[in-house]
């Protein structure tokens, strides 16, 4: 089960368009930074087509700037 942990940068002034995006999205966590407009997002997926497949809906997401992975785990 792949796990990955991200920061994700949203576009200019969409910090909350983009958690309620993260956050409606199965497999997906999103946590607000307290102080940065950042979010960090962390991702559970069943296998890899699944984590391949949510892989697409995150970069169709028109809120979304950036991503920065910070940790990846897959079990093989």
């Amino acid at each position: 089960m792949p796990v990955f942990s991200y920061l994700a940068y949203p576009v200019q002034g969409a910090k909350e368009e983009l958690f309620n995006d993260l956050s409606a999205l199965d497999y997906c966590e999103a946590m607000q930074a307290e102080n940065k407009e950042v979010l960090i997002l962390v991702t559970d997926t069943p296998d890899e087509k699944t984590e391949k497949a949510l892989q697409k809906q995150l970069k169709t997401l028109k809120s979304l700037q950036s991503l920065g992975m910070t940790f990846g785990h897959t079990d093989q």
